[in-house]
C-alpha cells in the first residue's frame, strides 16, 4: 500500500520565552506513515500536539528536526510540490461573508492556478459533493455552521488533492450537522481521498477512521489499524450473561469455570472476563444451559475508543 505521509523523527520545541517559562516539546520524535486509502484519526486532548503535527505535515510550521514526507515530496524542502497533494482545513479557517458559495471556491480555484477554462466546471462539481447545490448563489454570511464546515472542506478539495487534512472540524457543531459531516467524509472516502483528521469527539473517530493514533504530551501511545488498536494489549474480552429469573448461582458458576476471570454480579446479571477463544466461548454458554441457567441474553462489551484513551492517559495497560 502506497504510504500518503510519512513522518520521520518528526519534533518541535518552542524555547522559553522569560527565565521562568519551561521548554514546550509540542511533537516529541514521532515516528508515523499513513497508506492511501486511510480515514485516520489522531487522537489527544488539547495540548497533545495534535494541531502543531498538523501544521507540520501542512507545511504550515517548521520542524525543530526530523522531516514530513507527503506523497513523497519533503514538506520542508519543497513545499509548493507538496501542498498539491493536499488540502487542509484548520479547526478556525475564514470566510468572506459577502462572496456567494460559488464565488469563494472560483477564487480558491484561481489561487491553486487550475486550469481557467475547467474551472467553472471543477466549482459545481465540488458544490454537488459537498450537498451545497441549493446554496450556490447564497452569500456566505447567511449559511449555518454546518454549511460552512461543508464549504471549508470545499475549499480544501477544489484543486482534488489525493489527501485531505481536518483539524477539529466537528467542533461547534450540532448532532444533526455532526451526522452530516461523517457521511460527507465517508462520501470522500470512497472517491478515493485519504483523509488525516483530528478531534476531541472520539465516537465520532470510532465510526468513521480506519486506523487511528493516540497522541499526549507530544508522543505517540499508541498507532494502528482502529480494530488492533482497540484490541492490543488485551489478554481477555469482557462478557456479560443475564439469566431471566433468581434461583440459579450464576456468578458462582462462572467464577469455577476455566478462563473466567474478574467476575462482578449485577442483580440478574453478571459480568466477567474471559481468555478463551470463540469455542471455548460456546462451551461456557452451552455449560451454563445444561446446568439449569435460565439464560435470555449473553454479550461481549467492547471499550470505546474514549474508553480506551482514558486508560492509556492514566497509564493502565489494561
Amino acid at each position: 500500500m502506497e504510504t500518503i505521509i510519512q513522518l520521520d523523527r518528526l519534533s518541535k520545541e518552542y524555547e522559553p520565552t522569560s527565565s521562568k517559562d519551561f521548554r514546550v516539546i509540542a511533537a516529541d520524535r514521532l515516528d508515523l506513515q499513513v497508506s492511501a486509502g486511510e480515514i485516520f484519526g489522531l487522537v489527544g486532548p488539547n495540548g497533545a500536539g495534535k494541531t502543531t503535527t498538523l501544521k507540520m505535515i501542512c507545511g504550515l510550521s517548521v520542524p525543530t528536526a526530523g522531516r514530513v514526507l507527503v506523497h513523497g515530496v519533503d514538506v520542508e524542502r519543497a513545499p509548493e510540490e507538496a501542498q498539491k497533494y493536499m488540502g487542509y482545513l484548520a479547526d478556525f479557517f475564514s470566510l468572506y461573508d459577502e462572496l456567494k458559495v460559488w464565488e469563494y471556491l472560483d477564487y480558491f480555484a484561481h489561487a491553486y492556478k487550475l486550469d481557467p477554462s475547467e474551472i467553472p466546471g471543477r466549482v459545481a462539481e465540488v458544490i454537488g459533493w459537498v450537498g451545497l447545490e441549493g446554496k450556490r448563489e447564497a452569500a456566505i454570511g447567511g449559511l449555518s455552521r454546518g454549511m460552512k464546515q461543508r464549504l471549508g472542506i470545499a475549499r480544501a478539495i477544489i484543486h482534488d488533492p489525493p489527501l485531505i487534512v481536518l483539524d477539529e472540524p466537528a467542533a461547534g457543531l450540532d448532532p444533526k450537522a455532526r451526522v452530516e459531516l461523517k457521511d460527507l467524509l465517508r462520501e470522500l472516502h470512497r472517491n478515493g481521498k485519504t483523509i488525516f483528521i483530528t478531534s476531541h469527539i472520539l465516537a465520532d473517530l470510532q465510526e468513521i477512521c480506519t486506523s487511528i493514533a493516540i497522541m499526549e504530551k507530544g508522543r505517540l501511545l499508541r498507532v494502528g489499524r482502529l480494530e488492533d488498536v482497540m484490541g492490543e494489549g488485551k489478554s481477555t474480552r469482557r462478557f456479560r450473561v443475564r439469566i431471566a429469573e433468581a434461583g440459579f448461582d450464576l456468578d458462582g458458576w462462572l467464577a469455577s469455570f476455566p478462563g473466567v476471570s474478574s467476575v462482578v454480579k449485577a442483580g440478574l446479571a453478571a459480568h466477567f472476563d474471559f481468555a478463551g477463544e470463540d469455542s471455548a466461548l460456546a462451551g461456557l454458554v452451552r455449560g451454563l444451559v445444561d446446568a439449569g441457567a435460565p439464560i435470555c441474553g449473553a454479550e461481549e462489551i467492547t471499550e470505546t475508543l474514549e474508553q480506551l484513551y482514558s486508560r492509556l492517559s492514566s497509564g493502565e495497560t489494561m
